[in-house]
């Protein structure tokens, strides 16, 4: 079974391979690309059963001696996060291929679009199943080059320039993330997440402290914490729509699994944990205020997306298995009701021309699938009952309640806030989009109303089937989050116990070294 753990990336990135070689074959890569994802999806769904039934698994790359060579490790928590990632990506995937052929050419070219979302894919396979931090380097450096590609695609002026603001602050923070890298190695010897864990017990607080600060202000950055967000409004809303749900429900999930991994292995006595909690707060009540500010939906969801990465710091800050339990539960719903809402949002710009609100309306009448589609998740991010969305921050806030600190009400009353103005939010979206007259029965309708790309709204075009089924299909994958919540809740908080009861040292470290 631990052979199974690079099956991932190497599936991805043999699939980018075949996609890549086979330009003048659109259908040849487009199969290669879902079958590549699907076996994605099928071997992460084992490792989640697996590391469920034995606790993590690791597998030494190389034939070096513990613990100098390459680890890959998969326990409960990285595998869940590969088996939902795979499964939103899979979506999106199907979503990209039911464009039309204008679309595809303008939008997401066969050529490129596929064979580099592939390797997007095996940047976070990889990123998540990293067993030291140059490893997990690496996957973010895949990552990096992969959705620069993504984020250009089309090469219109908007996108250019949200790519170099994009490109600008991921080079400053892998120059930062290789910085942490080489004082860690410095000071303990090694760069393997377990062996660290026991390395950094003999490092004096102040290094300690010092090492701790650099990793997480190198991971907020690619979480787009508060005050380190300010790139990400900027940059996802001018990305084809495919691109930008997989951003939406991976890029910064990865950057919030690794400050989990790191905080809970390196620093499970965090002295930083308060700067953290108020983080949290900024970050959900500054994200969701530019979000209901806004009349253009992606820019909107990008700014919700900021604000609820504020949830899971909170629960990580809160360093009880309660409040991370509630933190990895919320990641695996957040990565899926996102990316849903993006994919909406493209149907809504095809269906309706824009995705202005200035010039939308009466799609409820016209696209009552449509209005459905968005209602769900919608609701789900907006916390209502008895949606995944309400299960998570209702666990976040009993956590925070059981730590009873000034500071950890502060949040709660916070994320209660957020949490009613991402349904106002939500409202705005309903009430202007579907609810609103169309444009053609305003009295004087908009003559300025322009898309994501700075241009003059389209024409309305129909929704191709199978874009409307891949987005049906992840609007009930968040359902499923709903439906199986107790189980999904119950194996989030085995996740969470395991990250702190030395099983993961145990499967990765030879006895003597540990």
């Amino acid at each position: 079974m631990p052979n199974l753990l690079p099956v991932p990336m190497l599936l991805a990135i043999a699939g980018a391979a075949v996609a890549l070689v086979l330009p003048r074959r659109p259908g040849v890569q487009r199969l290669v690309s879902v079958v590549s994802l699907s076996a994605v999806v099928a071997v992460a769904g084992v490792l989640m059963w697996w590391t469920n039934q034995v606790g993590p698994v690791a597998l030494w790359l190389g034939g070096w001696p513990e613990p100098l060579g390459i680890a890959l490790v998969a326990d409960r928590l990285s595998a869940l996060m590969l088996f939902v990632a795979s499964v939103v990506a899979l979506c999106v995937l199907l979503f990209a291929t039911g464009q039309d052929s204008d679309e595809q050419r303008r939008e997401t070219p066969v050529s490129i679009f596929h064979p580099t979302f592939l390797l997007l894919m095996a940047g976070v396979s990889n990123a998540f199943l990293a067993g030291d931090l140059f490893n997990l380097f690496v996957g973010f450096e895949i990552l990096l080059f992969a959705s620069y590609v993504l984020l250009t695609l089309g090469g219109t002026p908007d996108r250019i320039r949200a790519g170099t603001t994009y490109i600008v602050v991921a080079l400053l923070s892998s120059a930062l993330f290789l910085v942490s890298i080489s004082s860690i190695y410095a000071a303990t010897g090694t760069v393997n997440l377990a062996h660290l864990s026991v390395r950094l017990r003999d490092i004096t607080y102040p290094v300690q402290l010092l090492l701790e600060v650099l990793l997480v202000v190198t991971f907020a950055v690619k979480a787009a914490m508060f005050p380190l967000s300010a790139w990400l409004p900027d940059s996802y809303p001018t990305a084809p729509a495919p691109v930008t749900a997989v951003f939406a429900g991976l890029l910064t999930k990865v950057g919030v699994y690794a400050i989990i991994r790191t905080e809970t292995l390196l620093f499970p006595e965090s002295p930083v944990n308060d700067v953290l909690m108020a983080a949290a707060l900024l970050t959900m009540v500054v994200g969701i205020l530019g979000a209901i500010a806004q009349a253009e939906i992606k820019r909107m969801l990008s700014f919700t997306l900021v604000s609820h990465i504020g949830y899971m710091v909170f629960g990580i800050s809160l360093a009880s298995e309660d409040g991370m339990a509630a933190a990895i539960f919320y990641a695996a719903h957040h990565i899926t009701i996102q990316a849903t809402l993006f994919l909406v949002t493209g149907l809504i710009e095809r269906r309706g021309g824009t995705s202005s609100l200035d010039g939308l309306g009466g799609l409820l009448r016209v696209a009552p699938v449509l209005a459905l589609l968005f209602f769900l998740p919608a609701m789900n991010l907006a916390g209502i009952p008895p949606f995944s969305g309400f299960i998570g921050k209702l666990g976040l806030l009993q956590a925070g309640a059981a730590d009873g600190s000034a500071l950890a009400w502060a949040v709660i009353v916070g994320g209660v806030l957020t949490s009613l103005l991402t349904l106002i939010a939500m409202a705005k979206v309903w009430n202007r989009a579907f609810w609103g007259v169309t444009p053609a029965q305003r009295p004087q309708p908009p003559l300025d109303v322009v898309d994501a790309d700075g241009v003059a709204a389209r024409d309305p075009r129909p929704m191709p089937p199978l874009q409307v089924g891949a987005t049906m299909a992840l609007v009930a994958f968040g359902l499923a989050l709903t439906v199986f919540a107790g189980p999904l809740y119950e194996y989030t908080h085995a996740a969470a116990a395991a990250l702190r009861d030395g099983s993961y040292l145990a499967a990765v470290l030879p006895e003597g070294v540990r």
